[in-house]
């Protein structure tokens, strides 16, 4: 497939879609039944075009109806005044009167035909449009209804566009609070321990802070003396017993002990 065929068939399944997005066929039966309307409107004004040409033949027919009995008295009186040839010619004139008068009657009877044509087709395009209204009111509150039940089912369900924002937006917020909550509570914390001095408790002095550092000192010698006063006393515990004294050896006396007679000889031998 070329490129252009492809640009063209795109072209067209992106203009079906958008239309199909846009129509709302509650526009579009309104539209038929406004065009079946001037459809009717233009058949009864044919019908009455019809039946005022019918009605100036009626009235031509009257006239020339008229106009032939005056002749024919005209020929009737020239002949009783002894004019024949003023007979003749009226009654020619009546002649052609009344060749007028049966063209016209059939014209008349034409339109006659014509009128009641057309009046049978205005009174059941009337009727199919009537019809076709009832219809459509009824197609159309059927269509209103289904889709409010389609949006209320879609924003129960959070499928709508509007509710799926407005879900994201709650759980942005939700998660932004969640993460200044944790935040303070790591402040606090910070804080308390005190790796992070308030800066909003007043200022002390140096002489504040060596007593504060006394008071501190006091406290951990206070414990100590408590732990002290804990242990046992000297000489109050079980007695350990004594080491056994090393052996002797030869040339040496052990502490405590003075050399015999015996030794010192044997030690001048």
């Amino acid at each position: 497939m070329s490129l252009s065929k492809r640009i063209a068939l795109l072209f067209k399944a992106k203009a079906s879609k958008a239309l199909d997005r846009a129509e709302d066929p509650r526009e579009t039966l309104d539209y038929s039944y406004q065009q079946q309307l001037e459809m009717l409107q233009k058949v009864r004004r044919g019908l009455a075009d019809v039946a005022t040409s019918r009605k100036r033949v009626q009235l031509q027919v009257q006239q020339l109806a008229g106009q032939a009995d005056k002749l024919q008295q005209q020929a009737a009186t020239a002949m009783s005044a002894g004019r024949e040839d003023l007979a003749r010619e009226a009654l020619v004139r009546r002649s052609a009167s009344q060749q007028q008068l049966a063209d016209l009657a059939g014209q008349e009877e034409s339109l006659r035909a014509e009128q009641d044509k057309l009046m049978l087709a205005s009174q059941r395009l009337q009727a199919k449009v009537e019809a076709f209204r009832v219809q459509k009111e009824t197609i159309k509150a059927r269509y209103t209804a289904a889709e409010a039940q389609t949006r209320i089912g879609e924003a129960v369900s959070g499928i709508s566009e509007e509710m799926s924002d407005v879900g994201l937006a709650m759980q942005r917020a939700e998660d932004k609070t969640a993460q200044l909550q944790a935040r303070a509570g790591a402040i606090d914390e910070l804080l308390a321990s005190g790796a992070l001095d308030d800066a909003t408790a007043p200022g002390k002095d140096d002489i504040q802070l060596e007593l504060e550092r006394i008071a501190s000192t006091s406290d951990v010698d206070e414990q100590l003396a408590a732990l002290r006063r804990g242990l046992p006393a000297p000489g109050h515990g079980a007695a350990l017993p004594a080491p056994s004294p090393p052996a002797a050896i030869a040339g040496t006396t052990p502490p405590g002990r003075t050399p015999g007679p015996d030794a010192t000889s044997e030690a001048t031998s």
